[in-house]
């Protein structure tokens, strides 16, 4: 990496990364926020949560998964028709999210139902927290605002592809600790499959099309808020909900 000097501080600024060290770096933008070690996914791999824990999940994880396709749309919007990787990527996954096979939310629902709840309460945007509440009106400002690359580097890599891993640890406890059916669990299931894909293919966009120094630090930034954003809205969950019972 070179540095140059910013001309407004007169201090060294990063010259532009590598393609290998880009990607180690949004690598590392995330490590040490990974939602999957929050209290609630660890509590939820530990066998120690209840339906009625899940059931809050379900209720607050629809309003941030729910407008997925929603920001998306926005990204797409914001992304010039030349970079047709990017638009068919954002367009296919926005597809995937909403029209193939079966709805993703209707997924979560049915998960939710299954734990207790009811499609009506997963739907009530009163039953959500209000971190969980933060975390969506993130999304829908940085899909909105931001540089195309920058949003698609918060919303794919700081947050959808952190979704494999978290569920690979779930995913489990969810068939042997607390006796869910396959056809109960398919959200989760899906998405181990699909958000690998999702997050691979963001990373590869982050890539090609940050392509000055400044689009690649905005876009560094915006994976560690992304990912902070995750860990603490995970993190909520338990302090909101599970906390007060033990």
């Amino acid at each position: 990496m070179t540095l140059t000097v910013d001309e407004t501080t007169g201090t060294p600024a990063p010259g532009m990364l590598s393609r290998e060290d880009f990607r180690a770096a949004l690598e590392d933008a995330i490590k040490g926020r990974e939602a999957k070690n929050a209290s609630f996914s660890k509590a939820w791999a530990d066998g120690t949560l209840t339906r009625e824990h899940f059931s809050r999940w379900a209720e607050n994880h629809y309003h941030y998964v729910g407008p997925f396709a929603d920001y998306l749309g926005y990204i797409y919007g914001n992304t010039p028709d030349h970079c047709t990787d990017a638009k068919d990527f954002t367009l296919q996954n926005m597809y995937e999210e909403e029209l193939a096979d079966i709805r993703h939310t209707d997924l979560l629902i049915r998960f939710g139902e299954a734990c207790g709840t009811s499609r009506e309460r997963i739907e009530n945007p009163d039953n959500m927290n209000a971190v969980t509440r933060g975390l969506q009106s993130w999304c829908y400002a940085v899909a909105m605002r931001e540089h195309f690359v920058v949003a698609t580097a918060a919303l794919v890599v700081g947050l959808e592809s952190q979704v494999p891993s978290i569920y690979k640890k779930q995913i489990v406890p969810l068939r042997e600790a607390y006796g869910f059916t396959e056809d109960e669990i398919e959200f989760f299931d899906l998405h181990i499959t699909s958000d690998e894909v999702h997050g691979e293919r963001g990373f590869q966009i982050v890539l090609d099309h940050a392509d000055t120094p400044e689009l690649q630090q905005r876009c560094l930034q915006f994976v560690r808020w992304g990912a902070e954003m995750r860990f603490s809205y995970t993190r909520a969950l338990y302090d909101t909900y599970v906390a007060p019972t033990l």
